[in-house]
């Protein structure tokens, strides 16, 4: 008969070995899931790309290279607009990969870097093309990069990874896609100069047709997983709040605050983006596409801002000036506008427009739960030790 002391002598090896195992599963890079990703988008996911852009071309700096930018995580400004990092970050993270490099300000003999992804979102990038738009009375701000001109730089990237046709498809068939948000900029700018909504709701259609061109335009190349954020509530924005301040009582929720009718432009942005990405599916029905709902996942901070350990729910962290603590011509980081809030992660936006990095992190946990819903379909790609990671890391969505 066993011993009380060799009973728990057993307890106690096994309890270390249970240590060790979830330590290495946490720890261990998943590169079985997918090999590369590939990110397109705006400022929401640039990693540096604007950055770079401004270093290569000097051009003026964006005052996401200069503090409090990146104070939270990396102590030091990474051209990120955030104080952290972003969902892409998270992804990139939890997927076993190194932060995605950005791909503007690259050398063309220096890319063997993208081998495992790499970042094409540029701050301010917008669906449309730029010329489009100033024929509409729209002018980007920082750069005249829109979706399709990143999707090009992949294009012109790919061949550098791959030595065939055939080899492309395959290095594809392992990437994760990640396709936005993008189409913000091309309805922000618009609202920000002053344009009619009936206008604007004209663009909802255009952006989303060219979000769909470039996906079937990476089908064709031989990409088969791709994740499709839809936008945010921007009627929650304190930028726009502060650009349409005095509008009537009637027009904001009671409960949140936000402006109603932009938050209902957002919605029907993403009910025409869902309908479209079910007819990619429809024609393409060996493809994972991925839809993240973005709007759905950022509401309840400000419905139930306690819940999450918000403050403050409409004014920036990073501002002046104002109800909102957000004025359009002072920007964070450019002086005299170096300081911050005491402590980010009790507000959702950061610096007026962008997220906190506590924000990102909880959509990122959105994104993993919609991977995890469409894991039938994801199965031939990723093993079962990708799931039991996210077990591991996100046990709320009980997968």
């Amino acid at each position: 008969m066993a011993t009380s002391s060799s009973c728990s002598s057993l307890k106690q090896h096994f309890l270390v070995f249970l240590i060790v195992i979830i330590r290495s599963i946490i720890n261990s890079p998943v590169n079985g899931c997918f090999t590369s990703i590939f990110s397109f988008g705006d400022s929401l996911t640039d990693t540096g790309n604007l950055l770079e852009i401004s270093i290569s071309e000097s051009t003026k700096t964006p005052h996401s290279a200069f503090l409090p930018y990146g104070r939270t995580f990396f102590h030091h400004p990474t051209g990120r607009f955030c104080d952290g990092r972003l969902v892409i970050d998270f992804l990139a993270e939890t997927l076993g990969f190194s932060f995605l490099p950005p791909f503007y300000g690259s050398k063309s003999g220096k890319w063997e870097k993208f081998q495992k992804g790499a970042n094409f979102a540029v701050a301010s990038a917008t669906a449309l093309n730029s010329s489009f738009l100033a024929e509409q009375g729209i002018h980007s701000v920082s750069t005249n990069i829109s979706l399709g001109v990143e999707v090009n730089s992949f294009k012109h990237l790919l061949p550098s990874l791959c030595s065939s046709s055939s080899n492309c498809k395959e290095l594809l068939r392992k990437s994760l896609i990640v396709m936005g948000e993008i189409g913000g900029n091309d309805y922000n700018h618009a609202f920000k100069q002053g344009k009619d909504i009936d206008n604007i709701q004209r663009l909802v259609p255009l952006v989303v047709d060219i979000i769909s061109s470039s996906i079937n335009e990476l089908i064709e190349l031989g990409a088969v997983t791709f994740l499709v954020p839809g936008n945010f509530p921007i009627g929650c924005s304190p930028s726009l709040l502060t650009k349409f301040h005095g509008s009537e009582k009637d027009q904001y929720d009671p409960l949140t605050g936000c402006l109603t009718w932009l938050n209902q432009f957002s919605q029907h942005h993403n009910e025409l983006l869902r309908k479209e990405l079910e007819n990619i599916r429809n024609l393409h029905p060996q493809i994972n596409i991925i839809y993240v709902d973005y709007y759905k996942a950022a509401m309840p901070f400000y419905q139930s801002p306690k819940k999450f350990g918000f403050k403050e729910t409409l004014k920036a962290c990073c501002g002046i000036g104002g109800l909102y603590n957000y004025d359009p011509l002072i920007y964070c980081g450019y002086p005299p506008l170096k300081q911050c809030c005491n402590d980010p992660s009790s507000y959702i936006s950061w610096d007026g427009i962008h997220y906190t990095e506590v924000v990102n992190k909880w959509l990122a946990h959105t994104v993993f739960e919609e991977l995890m819903n469409t894991i039938p379909r994801l199965r031939s790609l990723c093993p079962s030790s990708t799931v039991n990671k996210l077990r591991i890391l996100y046990p709320m969505f009980g997968v």
